[in-house]
């Protein structure tokens, strides 16, 4: 019964954050967790005290925000996303960059978390990419998360085993020193990678990037009118020629022409104008 009310609670302030009820079905148990942790601290008497409270605190919309930010990631997460990347995208993107002179690969890991998906572009980019084209030519990564607790995780690039299980197994000695139950990417890895806090509903990070990954993050939670605002920026910042990867569960909102689907590949998308 508190389970269904938190979930009634949360559909009814969801609109007026612009977020989207379906994407949380699966996660809203940890959310009402959270919630449940606040009103305790409020020293409330369940969510109808809190709403009382939210319409008399404005300020609380803030909190309120932050309680719904979903932080779950992992390496190499989504397999054939990441095989597809190593195996075609990320070669095809430096040949091109290279016979059109330019000096780097630029990429964009949106919604990072606690690093996981910006530390697995470098390894693979290190340890598959740069040896099939035979030539050194640097990725330079920003990741971006609006969360500072996870932004400080991820510079630390200290994690449990449990985050890599889908990192294929052969990579995790070359690009990890173990101590104890904790894996940290080791130095090589971490070079050009630079984490920074922004809320992309409002900010995007300054430059043009041949990748852009943006998954699980706007077109899971956000509701459609901000998901457009949010993509519209996002495609400002790729290239003509770039990718743009959401989660392979994903789906952007109807009408998009900027971008067309990468050789039927679910989740990957090839900007063409």
């Amino acid at each position: 019964m508190k389970n269904l009310e938190c979930a009634e609670f949360m559909q009814s302030f969801f609109p007026e954050l612009r977020l989207r009820w379906p994407g949380f079905r699966k996660v809203h148990g940890e959310v009402c967790k959270r919630l449940s942790r606040r009103i305790s601290e409020l020293h409330l008497y369940g969510f109808s005290a809190y709403k009382g409270y939210i319409e008399d605190h404005s300020e609380e919309w803030q909190i309120l925000d932050s309680i719904c930010q979903i932080t779950i990631s992992r390496f190499y997460r989504d397999r054939r996303v990441f095989d597809v990347l190593c195996s075609r995208i990320l070669p095809s993107l430096a040949i091109n960059i290279l016979l059109g002179g330019g000096n780097e690969l630029s990429c964009w890991s949106a919604g990072c978390c606690s690093g996981e998906e910006a530390y697995t572009l470098k390894i693979l980019w290190t340890v598959r990419v740069v040896p099939k084209i035979r030539y050194d030519l640097p990725l330079r990564i920003i990741a971006t998360d609006i969360n500072r607790d996870v932004l400080n995780r991820a510079r630390e690039g200290c994690y449990l085993e449990s985050s890599l299980r889908d990192l294929p197994k052969e990579l995790i000695p070359q690009a990890f020193t173990q101590s104890g139950k904790f894996f940290t990417v080791r130095e090589p890895f971490t070079e050009n990678i630079e984490f920074a806090e922004q809320d992309i509903r409002i900010q995007q990070p300054e430059g043009f990037f041949h990748l852009i990954l943006c998954r699980n993050l706007v077109f899971t939670y956000f509701e459609e009118t901000l998901q457009r605002e949010v993509l519209h920026k996002i495609l400002d910042r790729l290239r003509r020629g770039g990718v743009f990867v959401i989660g392979i569960h994903e789906a952007l909102p109807r009408g998009v022409t900027d971008i067309i689907r990468y050789d039927n590949t679910p989740g990957i998308y090839e900007k063409v104008m």
